[in-house]
């Protein structure tokens, strides 16, 4: 027991280290595995898109440090577009076909040991609220980006419509995100303040998230008798 708490605890501080030095982290891999980096960062984003087990990949923060280095000319800006948007879209494909085949099944049970069934229902608040519409919302949503595919798969949303939304959603994410970085990552006060920028990056992603949950535990508060 003690051996696993120690392997999760160096997981834990790995996975935090890479949020936080991104930039050395993806300088590292482009320098090691060069023309192979570009088939690394598709894999990592379809992952992190595509499969309900891995939504702690990085996703904005990467997405923004790929901009970056395109910017330097250490990776082609117009195939780095290209290719995260096909993983992008082809992520969330995958997700929600999962979704119309096993739905049911995942649904049954209160908890498992891939996910927590509460990101379901959080996913479930943010359809009710915004509609078909998520699709294209919860790219910006870390872990609900993750799960919304997957929701309009089990809820058997029309693939037409699911795929448009998708292709809109995956490259306004990718574009908007990846060229912030390819733009204005070089600018002095962001290169220099760097692991400030990611972490601010990770902050603002999540911040949806933390309003729809203040507004839920305020709303489902027992009230005090006056």
């Amino acid at each position: 027991m003690t051996e696993l708490l120690a392997q999760a605890a160096h997981l834990l501080v790995s996975a935090v280290d890479i949020f936080i030095h991104l930039d050395k982290h993806l300088g590292a891999v482009i320098q090691g595995y060069g023309a192979w980096t570009y088939l690394i960062l598709f894999l990592i984003i379809f992952c992190e898109t595509g499969l309900v087990v891995t939504p702690i990949l990085p996703g904005d923060s990467l997405l923004f440090a790929i901009g970056v280095f395109c910017g330097l000319g250490h990776l082609d800006i117009y195939l780095t577009l290209a290719l995260l948007s096909v993983a992008a879209v082809l992520g969330d494909t995958v997700n929600y076909a999962v979704g119309r085949y096993m739905g049911p099944k995942v649904f049954h049970y209160e908890n498992s040991r891939i996910f927590k069934k509460e990101y379901l229902h959080k996913t479930h608040a943010f359809y009710e609220k915004y509609g078909g519409k998520t699709i294209i919302i919860a790219r910006f949503v870390p872990i609900v980006r993750t799960f919304a595919p997957f929701v309009a798969g089990v809820g058997a949303m029309t693939y037409g419509k699911f795929l448009a939304y998708n292709v809109a959603g995956g490259l306004l994410w990718v574009f908007s995100v990846t060229l912030a970085g390819f733009f204005f990552g070089n600018i002095p006060i962001v290169k220099n303040n760097f692991t400030a920028v990611i972490m601010a990056i990770v902050f603002v992603s999540i911040l949806p998230g933390l309003v729809e949950y203040i507004r839920y535990k305020r709303a489902n508060a027992p009230q005090k008798a006056g």
